[in-house]
């Protein structure tokens, strides 16, 4: 250990301290990690990625961006290994790298988004959202970090969002969007409270939705697969039929 021109009553410190710090490479890592989200617009992509998964052309709609711009920050935060893609037909989807290294600096951008913006709506762990309910982050939390409680309140609070929105059409990311948590937590905190699947058990309660509107107005079979979250009757018809198994029109007869 270097003989030090003043003492400060640290000395039993300083022998690791001083061997860490001679660790060049790392801090050079640290340092370009660091420099490349520099970038405010990177580091707006790299956050609206640790929350939902994300195609260039999006992307650009809004950070008001150009695509090739958008493309450029991604290729850096990809070479990082702070985000991954992946390809669905001629589409590419990124979001965040579920990495020690994305999870640790979402939790960074977010706690001095929090400190430094204090208008800015941040939903801490726990914390409730604008809608109402309390969430775990996705890039901070999977389900085992969910308390029984959190557990099986996430799961009514889905069920309670989807039963209210019957005739939306909402997809998995959209949810874990609104409810600030991985799909896959999404997917497997609600399996194992409901016993099935988000899909089916949306289907399930559009199709008794749609059996009692056939039951008990007037409404036409197009305005209930409206009702119901369907943009066709003819697709709407079809899940009725492998529901009931039989036509829309049939069953509203069969109980009138």
């Amino acid at each position: 250990m270097p003989h030090l021109p003043h003492h400060h009553n640290n000395e039993h410190d300083l022998e690791e301290i001083l061997k860490q710090s001679e660790k060049s490479e790392d801090f050079a890592k640290i340092s370009d990690i660091l420099g490349k989200m520099g970038d405010p617009k990177r580091a707006q992509i790299f956050w609206i990625l640790c929350h939902c998964e994300e195609c260039v052309t999006d992307l650009a709609e809004i950070t008001g961006m150009s695509s090739p711009a958008v493309s450029h920050h991604l290729k850096i935060l990809k070479d990082c290994e702070l985000i991954s893609a992946r390809r669905e037909g001629r589409e590419v989807c990124y979001r965040a790298a579920d990495s020690a290294l994305a999870k640790l600096l979402h939790t960074v951008t977010e706690e001095i988004m929090a400190v430094s913006c204090p208008d800015t709506e941040i939903h801490p762990e726990g914390a409730p959202c604008s809608c109402g309910h309390n969430h775990v982050h996705s890039s901070t939390a999977d389900s085992s970090d969910l308390s029984d409680k959190e557990y099986e309140s996430l799961a009514h609070s889905v069920h309670e969002y989807l039963s209210d929105n019957l005739s939306t059409h909402i997809t998995i990311d959209s949810l874990a969007k609104h409810f600030c948590v991985n799909p896959t937590t999404l997917k497997t905190v609600f399996k194992d409270v409901y016993g099935n699947s988000i899909a089916a058990h949306t289907k399930e309660h559009r199709m008794e939705k749609a059996a009692s509107l056939l039951k008990t107005t007037s409404l036409s079979v197009a305005e209930i697969a409206k009702e119901v979250g369907f943009q066709t009757q003819s697709k709407f018809t079809q899940a009725f039929k492998e529901y009931y198994h039989t036509l829309p029109k049939d069953y509203r007869n069969s109980v009138r």
